[in-house]
């Protein structure tokens, strides 16, 4: 009966996803929605989006083994990204009236910076859209008793969402997110009041964590357990700035105060009903502690469904798994629809004659398509947790694409060289720690590399410029003049 009810919950998702792609006209349509989304849906799309496995598997699971300290990525720092996106960048890149977020690093720096920033982006939705695929794969097996297995789970997911986001792209997200929030929400606060009252209340289970030292947040007064921390927090917040998914958002929103208020008010949405999978996950000690200490040395990833499946009626399981699925599916479909726009606008696209837009779209859905197929192989073949996945994908953002990003917004002398010197000593000082460096190194590779590229920035901007640039494209972009303006020099 479980399986039957999630089976005609995925049916219907999937039905709604393709009743959405009808809407679908041109390339504007597929990738930002025709910047037509009202407040409701844009808050919608971006808390779904980021409402992923990881929020509902990956940081209760991470959380139990460790403290609050031990998830200060995600659910803060990835809370924090939406906000400050919405106070810092939404604004100025609305104006822009762009495609892709590589387009910005095209009209901010060229065609060399454009390629290089759009390349780290896209291989960072790899490790994103490979934890939704696991998580989908998880799922099925679980609510089929092992009839299914990961691997044959992962398939159907990949190739169910595939279906409606290669034909609906944004539109299908958008849509598909604002059920799958409703279901999410409704769903977690359902199975939280059911946990609650078979431990007692939720203070019950808030005490017993305080007291087994869970809710310890900052690091101990050592310099580098708090540059450890510091490295944690800034790998989302920062490094999942410069991401196409989140420039999605803004850029389909109908104004630019819905762009604006839509990022901040999703992002504080998801920072409060992520603590929600938390409770539930953590509560699972005091119902269930034998299971609990089982699957922590198997599986920790489990103890949520396994919770829900062993100790909870049919109709909350049913809602448990519909809003799991609904956190994935809304995940993983804008996941794969944001690299795959990028690649394919800003990589393949000027390397191909001048095509119409009908021909650009069916770029973009090839793009699609062969984009799903890497991130199932690359999921299938993962040994690493959702958690982790998830964390280590923003890594390469965040030492090649942040800093030309942010300076290049609000720093007037940022210049071409610079945005390629910083990327080029943030991607080699990363890549040597990791490669060359100490297991356990005094500064994480990930924040060693955002240093550099910073250093990058500062010291290719203000030493003499051997490549050509304009000044006026800062100005211009603050003036909001660069709507329809060609790249600039570079």
């Amino acid at each position: 009966m479980l399986l039957t009810l999630v089976i005609c919950y995925w049916v219907f998702s999937v039905a709604l996803g393709l009743w959405a792609a009808l809407r679908v006209k041109n390339t504007r349509d597929f990738a930002v929605a025709g910047r037509h989304l009202p407040f409701y849906m844009v808050t919608a799309t971006v808390f779904a989006t980021w409402f992923g496995s990881e929020a509902v598997l990956g940081i209760p699971a991470t959380f139990i083994d460790g403290s609050l300290g031990d998830i200060v990525a995600d659910p803060f720092g990835a809370a924090l990204c939406l906000i400050l996106v919405g106070v810092f960048f939404a604004a100025p890149l609305y104006r822009m009236k762009l495609l892709t977020i590589g387009d910005f690093y095209k009209r901010r720096y060229g065609r060399s910076v454009e390629v290089l920033t759009t390349l780290a982006i896209v291989l960072s939705y790899l490790g994103w859209v490979g934890a939704q695929l696991m998580a989908l794969g998880l799922v099925f097996n679980v609510v089929s008793d092992g009839a299914i297995s990961m691997t044959a789970g992962m398939w159907i997911g990949a190739g169910s969402i595939l279906i409606y986001t290669l034909f609906g792209g944004m539109w299908a997200v958008a849509i598909t997110d604002l059920v799958q929030m409703i279901v999410i929400v409704l769903g977690l606060l359902y199975i939280g009041g059911e946990v609650s009252e078979m431990v007692g209340g939720v203070s019950v289970v808030v005490d017993h964590a305080a007291a087994a030292g869970k809710l310890e947040f900052w690091p101990e007064a050592d310099l580098k357990a708090i540059i450890a921390f510091m490295a944690a927090a800034c790998t989302m917040m920062l490094g999942s700035m410069p991401q196409q998914d989140v420039f999605q958002r803004v850029q389909s929103a109908k104004s630019e105060r819905i762009a604006v208020w839509g990022s901040i008010l999703g992002g504080s949405l998801y920072f409060l009903f992520a603590f929600i999978p938390l409770f539930i996950g953590y509560a699972a000690t005091l119902v269930a502690p034998e299971m609990v200490k089982n699957l922590m040395a198997s599986d920790s990833q489990l103890i949520l469904p396994q919770l829900v499946l062993q100790h909870m009626p049919l109709i909350a399981q049913v809602v448990f798994f519909g809003a799991l699925l609904s956190a994935i599916k809304g995940c993983a479909s804008a996941t794969l629809l944001a690299p795959s726009v990028s690649f394919a606008e800003n990589i393949l696209k000027p390397l191909l004659p001048p095509m119409q837009d009908k021909q650009l779209l069916r770029l973009m859905q090839a793009v699609t398509l062969v984009f799903a197929a890497c991130t199932l192989a690359y999921a299938l073949n993962s040994e690493s947790t959702i958690f982790g996945m998830v964390e280590d994908a923003y890594q390469v953002t965040l030492v090649a694409a942040f800093v030309p990003l942010a300076f290049g917004v609000y720093w007037r002398k940022a210049t071409n060289q610079g945005a390629l010197m910083a990327i080029a000593f943030g991607v080699s000082t990363w890549l040597g720690i990791i490669f060359f460096g100490p297991e356990d190194p005094y500064v994480p590779a990930q924040f060693a590399g955002l240093l550099a590229s910073i250093a990058g920035m500062l010291l290719g901007s203000l030493m003499p410029q051997y490549l050509e640039h304009d000044h006026e494209v800062h100005d211009k972009l603050h003036r909001g003049e660069m709507a329809h303006t060609g790249p600039q020099h570079g």
